[in-house]
């Protein structure tokens, strides 16, 4: 039996940065969920966050913030932030010999941090390019991951000849301040008041647009090509990357996609959903249960419905959904998860 030295000392410091985030937060549900073996877990976040109640491990919490004190002794320190507060804190975590699990995409830009989903790795069944000099790793986009795993799955049935996927962007892939804007265009549109439009530049409620109007914060293009970067980096020539195209549609949380495959060879029905059928995938088998962005709500699955393309029989259409901020989170505990295997416990690098 462990004493209680030898038990504190298999433990790891955590720091989130953005722990008021949508993604901040679904992260530390995840982490205390999961079991992460974390000692302490400090929540840090920017001048307007700082002071905030929260409860970490049944105990209470304030918000703190980012500072190279705070960081000190850390071994995990996950950036739930936006692109810019990381870009301007990273390199405190990194100095102070923490690993760093980013899902706020800055750092893919920054340095060449490799882009990583453990479902992926398992289901092609390689080890994770991990080892005591790994001290940053990009966590891909919840997107990418979903659409690399039912990629990889439909060609168990047969060659993949194409395939074209529409995804449905959910705002809270723009934080709290693109659920804030939706929910003010909705109230406004409906007393006939004016409209923010800070966020999207443009009307997203009650509407559903595949560009964002003038002044908006960053571009529908822009994580098009994130999508479709991490999804070849995924795949690694595995499968054929999708075309793609984003549209931001009028929902607060999930990815929802249309997808289209067209195989090289005739397979039936059953034989197709059986092969996408498994592990983190959950075929609707009735409209109750029909992929939606209702039904995916705290869901760790993807959700997926299958049919045969009318026109073509060898073409097959999937609707699927998944809850991005869930996915994101999990990825990003499954990645330290497996840092944490390969880096000495509460030992600062």
């Amino acid at each position: 039996m462990k004493t209680e030295n030898q038990k504190w000392a298999s433990l790891f410091r955590v720091a989130i940065v953005g722990a008021t985030t949508l993604k901040g937060k679904e992260l530390k549900e995840v982490l205390e969920e999961r079991n992460f073996p974390a000692m302490d877990i400090k929540l840090l976040d920017d001048d307007e966050s700082l002071g905030q109640l929260d409860q970490v491990q049944d105990e209470v919490a304030f918000v703190q913030p980012v500072t190279a004190t705070q960081l000190e002794q850390m071994d995990f320190t996950f950036f739930a932030s936006n692109e810019k507060f990381t870009r301007k804190h990273w390199k405190l975590a990194r100095n102070a010999g923490s690993a760093i699990v980013d899902l706020s995409y800055a750092l893919e830009s920054e340095i060449d941090a490799p882009v990583s989903a453990p479902w992926i790795d398992r289901e092609l069944g390689r080890h994770p390019q991990l080892g005591l000099e790994s001290t940053v790793i990009e966590v891909a986009h919840p997107a990418a991951i979903a659409l690399a795993l039912l990629l990889l799955r439909a060609q168990k049935a047969a060659p993949i000849r194409s395939v074209v996927a529409t995804l449905l962007e959910p705002v809270s892939e723009s934080g709290k301040h693109g659920m804030d804007e939706l929910h003010e265009q909705t109230v406004n549109l409906l007393s006939f008041q004016p409209m923010p439009t800070r966020v999207f530049g443009s009307q997203v409620a009650f509407n559903v647009i595949g560009r964002y109007g003038d002044g908006a914060a960053g571009t529908l293009e822009s994580i098009e090509r994130r999508i479709a970067g991490h999804l070849a980096r995924l795949l690694d020539g595995r499968a054929p990357v999708p075309s793609l195209m984003l549209v931001q549609a009028p929902v607060f949380h999930a990815h929802t996609f249309s997808i289209y495959i067209e195989l090289e060879k005739n397979v039936s029905l059953g034989d197709f959903t059986q092969a996408l059928a498994g592990e983190h995938v959950e075929i609707a088998r009735s409209a109750e249960d029909a992929p939606s962005n209702v039904n995916v709500a705290g869901k760790d699955e993807i959700l997926v419905a299958v049919r045969r393309d009318a026109a073509h029989e060898n073409g097959f259409w999937l609707w699927a959904a998944v809850d991005n901020l869930r996915l994101a989170a999990t990825t990003a505990v499954e990645c330290a998860t497996a840092l944490a295997a390969v880096r000495p416990h509460g030992k600062v690098q």
